[in-house]
């Protein structure tokens, strides 16, 4: 019996349909990091930013050194620290087809329910697009937050990805720019 990885093509070279992690929000949410889609290892694990060279939970650290974060890579806890600051963490997409983890080999994608989530966070402010795949859906996004009307209350961001594809940008570089958004 083959058991189905998640992320993991059961015949090579054929794309499966991949379904995305649910959103990490709270009722204090002021800031959402919207990734495109989970790489292969965040849906092994069922974990956002997962691979170990993904920068995300290392600038988090650097944003936030006084907060509580766990020595032992507790991804529960880290998600709790990480709600604690007021940032939580979605991808643009629900569903998708993908072979590997680039964004580039993302087909046939579902955005996720927006509307839904908009609803679930009264606070939001700020919504930081963590790369440039997600951030091409900002202009929908734009229409929903007008439609839902926040378009005024809430800001759309490009950061650079924190993904170890992006070996363009310096750990230093993207922690300057995410400083410049994420923290008041």
């Amino acid at each position: 019996m083959t058991a189905c990885v998640p992320g993991v093509p059961l015949v090579a070279g054929t794309p499966t349909r991949l379904q995305g992690l649910r959103p990490l929000v709270g009722p204090h949410t002021r800031v959402l990091v919207l990734g495109s889609f989970p790489s292969v290892k965040s849906l092994q694990l069922q974990q956002y930013y997962a691979h170990p060279q993904n920068h995300f939970w290392p600038i988090m650290q650097a944003l936030w050194p006084d907060a509580p974060w766990p020595c032992d890579k507790d991804y529960a806890w880290r998600c709790q620290c990480l709600l604690a600051q007021g940032v939580g963490v979605w991808d643009v997409y629900a569903q998708c087809e993908r072979e590997g983890s680039l964004d580039s080999a993302i087909r046939a994608a579902q955005l996720n329910d927006f509307p839904a989530l908009l609803k679930r966070c009264p606070n939001l402010s700020v919504i930081a697009h963590n790369g440039g795949e997600s951030f091409r859906h900002a202009k929908a996004l734009g229409k929903m937050l007008a439609l839902a009307g926040l378009a005024e209350r809430v800001e759309l961001h490009r950061l650079p990805s924190t993904s170890p594809a992006n070996a363009s940008w310096t750990f230093e570089q993207k922690l300057t720019a995410w400083r410049a958004v994420l923290t008041p």
